[in-house]
């Protein structure tokens, strides 16, 4: 499907890309990402996947990872709602898709196949399908 990466090793070990420390406040949310950074991405739970993918971060990575997970549970969910980390996936930008077409493929397939769609992930779906 896509390339094989090292799940040990972190995202800022593979984009080789620390990220410097924030020299004035920092949300709660970016100190969460800024942490997750450093986190081995085998060991991301769906909830890191979401949050990341949500914030375009590690987007050369873990799409397929998340993918994985949403073949084996479409609707996995992490702290928001049922489906939250398909919705993470379906709403990041076109050039995702174009640069991993057959992970859109998949996609694609896991969206095909699912028996109910629940009403949050209706317009993602759509809007997904639409491209």
């Amino acid at each position: 499907m896509t390339r094989l990466v090292n799940r040990d090793r972190s995202l800022e070990e593979l984009e080789r890309d620390r990220w410097s420390a924030p020299s004035g406040g920092e949300t709660r949310l970016m100190a969460a990402v800024r942490e997750l950074r450093r986190k081995p991405i085998g060991g991301l739970t769906v909830e890191d996947m979401r949050l990341l993918i949500r914030q375009d971060v590690g987007l050369a990575y873990l799409p397929p990872l998340a993918v994985e997970v949403l073949q084996n549970d479409p609707l996995a969910e992490g702290d928001m709602y049922e489906g939250d980390l398909l919705a993470a996936v379906l709403t990041r930008s076109a050039e995702v898709w174009r640069e991993i077409p057959e992970l859109g493929r998949d996609v694609r397939l896991i969206v095909s196949e699912l028996a109910e769609v629940p009403p949050a992930l209706k317009h993602d779906i759509e809007g997904f399908l639409a491209r």
